[in-house]
């Protein structure tokens, strides 16, 4: 225990400190640098950078817990998500790049020609990106609650400190830079412990090839892993672990929801689509999103295989096992509140079992239970589970699960931080530049100077701080889920209004500024209900997760419609809309 936080203390002041001096090195004095790095960042850094923006918290930590827990429901996570990246980098990246403007709602400003549609833009632009960013300091409260030695409000805490300390020094300039670090250390953290688990459990190195193979020792040797697996999940009460659509799963409906409201809220995700912008050329556009895709690949090809690992082990070392023999990183997950046991039949021994442990999350007592363990305040639920595991620790504990040194467990946790806080800092620059630049400059002070926007930008990052820190300590969900809520208000407010905005010259800015009402207002509407409000989902059972892509219908319609009635664009806004889609080769991006 001592040697693993130690090593977690030396990895994380080793890697928190390049940031740092990253940042340091990389500050701006012009808004330029601070909201596009002044244009100048290359192909190969900027899809590092990308690569680090994308895989957030979400990506690193939650995602294969999810897919741990849920078997084949949850790779709509990992099917969204990387469907939804090579989406924007074909279909949208590269003309919005031509557009040539700093922001989103700079772009839905311009190309509608309206003060109004600009403002809805920004509106719906920070409701993103405060969501988002939310799940990214549940993450960063996760890794310092467990690692650290520290509650989990505490860990928010630091995490907001520093984040707001580059994102706010830097601008995008700093961001980016710190992000390429960033990357490099979340891939290798990554990637060590599933090549080590992959031999020790099947003999090979290459997880995706151990992911299908056969288990190489031990009571179920010669076995097919997933095979495996599926015996195990119905042994215990749950649906097989390669199942799809079966009792107490998703269902389909939901499934393609879901993975649609995940795709293209990926495509209208404000924090990704400005890195695009950060490039020199069109051309370097293109070619920075393809690097993007390739490292963002291998970490997506990877998750699938740590959480069959990680299920796996975790099972073999925890069910059927007297409490007081449980491995030390049970006692130690306990201690963070994040996993907890209550002995229901009295014999000392933890059952894990299909069902909910407790109502809700664990509430501790000051009161120790006869085997030592932390009695609840909260009354169990009546089926024969008691076991409670937090799905967001799956990839942090999967190295101490397996027995690896302390310096692995450490390099974990110092990505799983890398993760979370490259995500944030790019959010933060979006809410602060939507504020600064599309607000106050665009609309309220056209004179207001270099000065006074980055003060007041840097002052906007601190504002956005505090609020996503504030959801990150009372979480509506897992941060996979916290991340989804965010990709669908995306989905039903950008994605229509960019593609049309694109791809029709005729979309009027009546009809924008209705589509991304409706859509976004239905969205929030549905989440805050099924949520916050304990309403069943009431369309067709699609989840609050997955209603963003009904939004996004709503949205297309209403754009469409309102467009058929409404006057025509300005001709010079429909010569600049054939201009974009013209191909111009490697040409720098247009002036207007």
């Amino acid at each position: 225990m001592q040697s693993i936080q130690v090593w977690t203390y030396i990895m994380v002041i080793l890697t928190f400190s390049v940031y740092l001096v990253i940042a340091w090195l990389s500050r701006v004095k012009d808004t330029k640098g601070f909201y596009v790095a002044g244009g100048g960042v290359p192909p190969l850094a900027n899809g590092l950078a990308t690569g680090a923006d994308w895989m957030s918290a979400a990506s690193f930590i939650s995602m294969a817990g999810i897919i741990s827990f849920t078997g084949y429901t949850g790779s709509v996570y990992l099917m969204g998500w990387t469907g939804g990246y090579v989406l924007l980098a074909l279909l949208l990246a590269p003309y919005l790049r031509k557009f040539g403007k700093f922001t989103v709602p700079d772009f839905v400003g311009d190309r509608y020609y309206s003060s109004a549609a600009r403002i809805v833009a920004l509106i719906c632009a920070i409701f993103v990106s405060l969501t988002y960013v939310a799940g990214q300091m549940r993450g960063v409260g996760i890794v310092f609650s467990r690692f650290l030695g520290v509650d989990v409000n505490t860990g928010v805490l630091i995490g907001m400190a520093i984040v707001f300390f580059y994102a706010g020094l830097g601008g995008m300039k700093g961001v980016t830079w710190t992000q390429v670090a960033q990357y490099c250390v979340l891939i290798v953290a990554f990637l060590i412990p599933a090549v080590a688990i992959s031999i020790k459990i099947t003999g090979s190195a290459i997880p995706q090839i151990g992911f299908g193979g056969v288990i190489s020792s031990g009571p179920d040797a010669t076995q097919h892993l997933l095979d495996t697996l599926n015996r195990i999940s119905v042994d215990l009460g749950f649906a097989e672990y390669t199942s799809a659509f079966g009792p107490g799963q998703k269902g389909m409906l939901d499934m393609i929801c879901m993975t649609l409201a995940l795709m293209v809220g990926t495509a209208g995700l404000p924090h990704v689509i400005i890195r695009f912008y950060t490039v020199p050329t069109v051309r370097a556009a293109r070619l920075s999103a393809g690097y993007a895709l390739l490292f963002i690949a291998i970490l997506y090809t990877t998750a699938p295989a740590i959480s069959a690992f990680a299920r796996y082990n975790m099972i073999n070392s925890l069910n059927n096992v007297a409490y007081q023999a449980a491995p030390s990183w049970f006692k130690s997950w306990e201690e963070t509140g994040l996993l907890a046991w209550e002995d229901k039949n009295g014999d000392g021994v933890i059952q894990y079992r299909a069902g909910a442990a407790f109502k809700g999350k664990p509430e501790f007592t000051d009161k120790i239970g006869k085997y030592g363990q932390p009695l609840l305040k909260n009354a169990p639920t009546s089926n024969g589970n008691e076991l409670y595991v937090d799905r967001d620790i799956m990839v942090l504990a999967n190295p101490e699960i397996a027995k690896l040194p302390a310096w692995v467990i450490a390099l974990v946790a110092a990505g799983g931080l890398a993760a979370a806080l490259s995500t944030a800092s790019g959010l933060l620059l979006v809410i602060a530049s939507s504020i600064s630049h599309d607000l106050y400059y665009r609309i309220i002070n056209r004179q207001a100077s270099e000065k006074q926007q980055l003060v007041l930008g840097r002052i906007m990052i601190g504002v956005a701080v505090c609020i996503a820190g504030y959801f990150g300590i009372n979480p509506p969900g897992f941060v996979a889920q916290v991340v989804a809520l965010a990709f669908g208000l995306a989905a039903s407010s950008f994605f229509p209004i960019i593609v049309l905005g694109v791809f029709w010259k005729r979309t009027s800015r009546e009809g924008a500024i209705t589509g991304m009402i409706c859509g976004v207002g239905f969205t929030l509407f549905y989440i805050i209900q099924t949520k916050f409000l304990g309403v069943r989902p009431w369309m067709f059972g699609i989840s609050p997760e997955g209603i963003g892509a009904i939004g996004m219908l709503f949205n297309f319609a209403a754009t469409i419609l309102v467009t058929k009635i409404t006057p025509a664009p300005p001709a010079e806004v429909q010569e600049m809309v054939e201009s974009v889609r013209i191909p111009r080769g490697a040409g720098a991006a247009l002036d207007h």
